[in-house]
């Protein structure tokens, strides 16, 4: 893949991202999210939003993509899932990546802004929730959820096949909070999926394990509540 990455062009592009980050580093934010536990090898504490407006002026492209991951700072990696082409990820290099994210902010920058658009998602989204390492377990909830909201074609079936891979998950408490926000955009994706997590979540409520029955009362409590029906009935 080397050969793939020296081209001028690209280089010449990848230097000048470079060189704009300097002007939006923040290291009080930096400082903070080092003692938040988000360690990076290089943070410069750029806000996110800063970095999609940067991102915003260039083109996408996959190899400048890969330049800019294979840098491994913060704001690198985030630019890379903001500039890859979907079409041209693969499954080796999608593997690769959420192995290597160093933490939950890098799995939920790649999973909003690029994984979830790759042909793979679903594939890897219910692989990666049955792997032994939390990161990417969390990266495969986290895929699940953002399926459910920005996914518009996909049939119910497709997203039904995660119900069989979900209560193992629903024991870890390192994972509950990600569980509980990603199924329940599951279950307030139409009202068929809203059912059937609720009849999953009671299910996980007999589960010999406190966790699972606290993840399972905050699931039923939002996917009955009023709110979420009325919504439910105007999506019709």
């Amino acid at each position: 893949m080397e050969y793939l990455l020296d081209n001028p062009k690209i280089e010449n592009t990848y230097q000048e991202i470079i060189r704009k980050l300097r002007p939006i580093q923040n290291g009080a934010v930096a400082e903070m999210m080092t003692k938040r536990g988000l360690e990076y090898k290089v943070n410069l504490g750029a806000s996110v939003v800063s970095l999609r407006q940067l991102a915003s002026v260039y083109d996408r492209n996959h190899l400048l993509a890969l330049k800019l991951w294979n840098k491994q700072w913060r704001e690198t990696m985030i630019l890379a899932t903001l500039l890859d082409e979907p079409e041209q990820v693969t499954e080796e290099q999608l593997d690769y990546w959420v192995k290597s994210f160093p933490n939950i902010e890098m799995a939920e920058q790649a999973s909003m802004n690029l994984f979830v658009y790759t042909p793979f998602a679903f594939q890897k989204a219910k692989e990666w929730c049955l792997e032994k390492k939390n990161l990417v377990k969390m990266t495969g909830l986290l895929m699940m959820g953002r399926l459910a909201m920005t996914d518009k074609t996909t049939a119910d079936e497709e997203f039904e096949s995660f119900f069989e891979v979900l209560p193992p998950l629903s024991k870890d408490p390192e994972l509950s909070s990600i569980f509980i926000r990603s199924f329940t955009h599951l279950g307030r994706r139409n009202k068929n999926l809203n059912k059937l997590a609720i009849m999953l979540a009671r299910t996980l409520q007999t589960i010999d394990s406190p966790v699972s029955q606290m993840v399972a009362e905050e699931i039923i409590d939002e996917l009955e509540s009023e709110y979420v029906q009325e919504m439910l009935n105007d999506k019709g």
